[in-house]
């Protein structure tokens, strides 16, 4: 029965349907030569000895010999006529039990589960036939909803936390704000001196760069993934190039393991690379470190720096949207939104971003992208 299974739709039922006929063959010979041997009498005397004595029995009557033949042959018909029938049908009882029943209650009770918002199952593939293959269509259906039910929860659940963080970071800019403002009007005969003029431009710039980050932010995550052949070399001259760019004055060393062409998104690749790299270059010593590997299905980007290492706080919580990170010998702190949109678009990609501090010093950050390698 497993290679019956397997079997499509129209060989099965032709394989099904032969088999009844074939067995109903079989029981329409039985009936014939039941028949054939209970018409077999003799016309002549039949000789019998029963305990020694010789008995002769006289012939049948015509008429009981020609009843009997009567009816036999209307047996033989109506197994000719209902044999055959009853063999397609048991055929067809068959393959609906076979092949039909539990692939079809499958797909009813998945939809049902899919018509309930229910997506946390998985549809079996039964068989190799049609309609496994449509059970394997409908398991694929079902796990793109569910991927992209998460990633719309995802997406929802990112844009609660940056609009609580866009709402409470704001609050001390509008803050000075309004109090510079207030001292403006009580003190409006005369001009406002340089400080605070300084000091509202600086806050009024600090809330243009939260209105841009929060803008940048949602236009990443609309942004749809355009994947294309990349190759090991052409990465590596991509990050070479960025790396002298934004690390200029730092001795830079870049690993590149050979491997296989790649599907990736090069833009969103280059600009987490971008983002780790300035990160790491604000707080490195003298050296930054780049490492490119395949390990499995995963694309791994490593940014090393010799600077203090990441705070306690970030390697707990991660990156958060307008999180601070205080830079050495500079008064003012950044947004750090640069490790956050990092984060994002890592997701985005399949993959995601993981912090660490090196012993004895230092500070490293993994960029992972889940791609599809190809033999060149």
């Amino acid at each position: 029965m497993g290679g019956l299974k397997n079997l499509g739709l129209k060989q099965a039922f032709f394989l099904l349907s032969a088999l009844g006929l074939l067995l109903a063959a079989l029981l329409l010979l039985l009936v014939f030569a039941v028949c054939i041997k209970l018409q077999g009498t003799s016309d002549g005397y039949s000789i019998t000895v029963n305990e020694g004595a010789v008995q002769v029995q006289p012939p049948q009557l015509a008429e009981g010999r020609a009843a009997a033949s009567d009816w036999l042959g209307l047996v033989q018909l109506a197994a000719c006529l209902l044999l055959p029938a009853w063999g397609l049908g048991l055929a067809s009882l068959l393959f609906y039990r076979l092949k039909l029943r539990q692939p079809i209650a499958l797909l009813q009770s998945s939809m049902q589960r899919i018509r309930q918002q229910d997506l946390d199952f998985t549809i079996p593939k039964l068989s190799d036939d049609e309609l496994g293959q449509l059970c394997e269509a409908f398991e694929t259906m079902r796990a793109e909803l569910l991927r992209t039910n998460q990633e719309l929860w995802r997406q929802a659940e990112e844009r609660k936390r940056l609009n609580a963080a866009f709402s409470h970071d704001l609050r001390n800019p509008l803050t000075v704000l309004k109090g510079s403002l207030k001292l403006l009007r009580q003190n409006s005969a005369e001009p406002p001196d340089s400080a605070t003029l300084t000091r509202l431009e600086a806050y009024t710039l600090r809330i243009e760069q939260y209105v841009e980050a929060m803008s940048s932010v949602q236009r990443l995550e609309q942004l749809p993934l355009r994947k294309q052949l990349c190759c090991s070399e052409s990465l590596k001259a991509e990050l070479t190039e960025t790396a002298s760019l934004l690390a200029p004055g730092l001795q830079i060393q870049l690993t590149v393991a050979d491997f296989a062409d790649v599907q990736l998104d090069l833009g969103l690749f280059l600009t987490v690379a971008e983002n780790l790299v300035s990160n790491a270059a604000r707080f490195a010593q003298a050296e930054l470190r780049l490492d490119l590997q395949r390990q499995g299905d995963w694309l791994r980007l490593t940014v090393f720096d010799d600077g203090p290492g990441f705070p306690p706080e970030l390697l707990r919580d991660g990156p958060q949207p307008f999180g601070k990170m205080q830079e050495p010998a500079v008064s003012s702190a950044h947004f750090g939104m640069g490790l956050y949109i990092s984060q994002l678009l890592c997701v985005k990609h399949g993959g995601g971003l993981r912090l660490a501090n090196r012993q004895p010093q230092g500070a490293e950050a993994v960029a992972e992208f889940q791609i599809d390698f190809f033999n060149s």
